[in-house]
């Protein structure tokens, strides 16, 4: 693995935090930021892929607008489980990986 080394500026505080935080689970600070950074753009990436499914979900089933959701909810929290004449739950597919 290369590696590049860089300057960051952190509040004092987080310093310490961090600091104590790396020395808890037995490593150096840089081990602990890479981690963080690493569980951070890897949560970020799983939320992105989740919202680009509930999108391609969406305009599957016609849904333009947050106010479109609104007005599905709330017919479902009503009796109504059919939207565009197909059942709310059919327009939902797997997630393929």
């Amino acid at each position: 693995m290369q590696t590049q080394s860089f300057n960051i500026v952190l509040p004092k505080e987080l310093v310490q935090k961090i600091d104590r935080q790396a020395k808890k689970e037995y490593r150096n600070r840089s081990e602990l930021i890479r981690e963080a950074a690493r569980v951070y753009l890897q949560r970020r990436m799983d939320w992105d892929e989740l919202f680009a499914y509930g999108r391609a979900v969406g305009k599957k089933m016609g849904i333009a607008s947050e106010k479109d959701v609104n007005r599905i909810v709330s017919e479902y929290r009503h009796g109504k489980k059919v939207h565009n004449n197909k059942p709310l739950l059919s327009w939902i597919v797997p997630i393929s990986y």
